[in-house]
């Protein structure tokens, strides 16, 4: 079933088809910029690109294939589209894209691949990166420890799917008005002392209301009874009268509920320990990968670095923000699916630069190691500006226009992107050095 983290999927997917080709037309420019013929350049480019779009996309096809193993429902939707995605982009960047330029170049097109204003832009730079690791360690690891304390102190606002629970959303009578603090008092009465978690959707007068009452009671009837005391709180809400019955049918005009869902309080246990196995074999087959790929265990833990450093700042944003931003940051199923796609864009980012990394090392045997990785992190960087900007664009329109369902998982990516990106070349490289 296309779930909201199967669509996740198809957005990373997406993110990775743009790096692919983006890598691959990087490094033809290159060549070109060594004065190279179009057709030796484009030769050239697809062969020293192979080694780094391969490297990226096998460690997220392997996290991907120990998802759709340990996950469950949508982490394994998500790990399903994301593993045909990343084999579909890497045919037709490495294949297809290859026979339309090369088709392209023999019927005599001009074919370009910049304008005078990009020729060299970003490719003269000179930063010291790694130098910089001490002042960017000390600013990653005081907000992680705020994040951290941040956790202990306000927690998280978990969504049904980790703690178990019934989850409504009740569209009210346009003619009733409904003051949220009320509803609450009227339904915690309703559910027995039970304080549900009620916010308001971007529909207008339509509620989201989760509520753990009952779910640990087995038997037949317990579900009718929930729709039941819900009835009885919503029912006190002045403006319009309307029957159990109505309150329940979808065609109904005034009050009624529109959509549901109910995880068990098993069922949401079983989501955590599949969501850990998950995130721990992921991360496992990664650092052995590299290890493999790169025969330096720095690199591994390099990699592993970035990634518990996004992980634990996104998670520190949700753990901060909830409440205080207009929009739900419940830590559900899509939040999950959101981590993971951070997981993989940002692991996707740290290979494409330690590929460069280890060409250079081969090359520049007069260079010192902080020297090589500084300029293994200016040469991709142009690769690195392009894809996150254009992974961006896809990211805000999701936040911007994906409706309230998705708004928290869409700023998940757009912190994540962000992060991922600074992680790479402050937080993984360094660590290598």
């Amino acid at each position: 079933v296309l779930t909201l983290p199967g669509i996740a999927g198809l957005v990373l997917t997406m993110g990775i088809a743009v790096d692919i080709n983006v890598v691959i037309y990087e490094r033809i420019r290159e060549e070109l910029r060594m004065g190279k013929t179009i057709v030796h350049s484009i030769q050239e480019g697809f062969k020293h690109s192979l080694s780094a779009v391969i490297d990226a996309n096998v460690t997220t096809l392997l996290s991907s294939m120990v998802m759709a193993y340990f996950g469950l429902g949508p982490i394994k939707g998500f790990a399903v589209v994301l593993i045909i995605g990343i084999l579909f982009s890497m045919i037709t960047a490495i294949l297809i894209t290859r026979f339309l330029i090369d088709w392209m170049v023999k019927r005599g097109m001009d074919v370009k691949f910049w304008i005078p204003a990009t020729k060299n832009a970003l490719t003269n730079i000179h930063i010291d990166w790694v130098g910089m690791r001490k002042v960017t360690y000390a600013i990653s690891c005081g907000f992680i420890l705020i994040g951290i304390i941040s956790y202990f102190s306000r927690g998280f606002e978990l969504g049904v799917d980790f703690k178990g629970g019934y989850s409504y959303n009740v569209s009210f009578d346009q003619n009733t008005k409904v003051n949220i603090d009320d509803l609450r008092k009227n339904l915690t009465t309703a559910f027995e002392g039970a304080v549900p978690v009620v916010k308001q959707v971007d529909v207008a007068n339509t509620f989201n209301i989760t509520t753990s009452y009952m779910i640990d009671k087995g038997g037949e009837g317990v579900d009718e009874k929930v729709v039941e005391k819900l009835y009885n709180g919503i029912s006190k809400i002045g403006g319009s009268s309307f029957t159990l019955e109505q309150f329940k049918s979808t065609d109904f005009s005034g009050t009624k509920i529109i959509s549901s869902s109910k995880v068990g309080a098993t069922v949401a246990d079983d989501i955590s320990r599949s969501s850990f196995k998950a995130a721990f074999f992921a991360l496992l087959l990664i650092f052995l990968y590299i290890l493999f790929r790169f025969s330096r265990w720095q690199y591994s833990m390099g990699a592993i670095a970035a990634l518990f450093h996004d992980s634990l700042f996104v998670l520190g944003v949700f753990s901060l923000l909830h409440g205080i931003l207009p929009f739900s940051l419940e830590v559900d199923q899509a939040f999950i699916a959101a981590l993971l796609t951070i997981i993989g864009y940002s692991n996707n980012d740290t290979v494409i630069v330690f590929d460069r990394m280890r060409e250079f090392l081969h090359i520049h045997k007069d260079k010192t190691e902080k020297e090589i990785i500084n300029m293994a992190i200016n040469s991709t960087l142009s690769r690195t500006v392009i894809t996150s900007l254009l992974t961006m664009v896809v990211v805000l329109i999701l936040f911007l226009f994906g409706g309230s369902s998705i708004r928290g998982f869409a700023f998940a990516l757009v912190v994540g992107i962000i992060v991922g990106t600074y992680s790479s070349i402050f937080i993984a490289a360094p660590v290598v050095y």
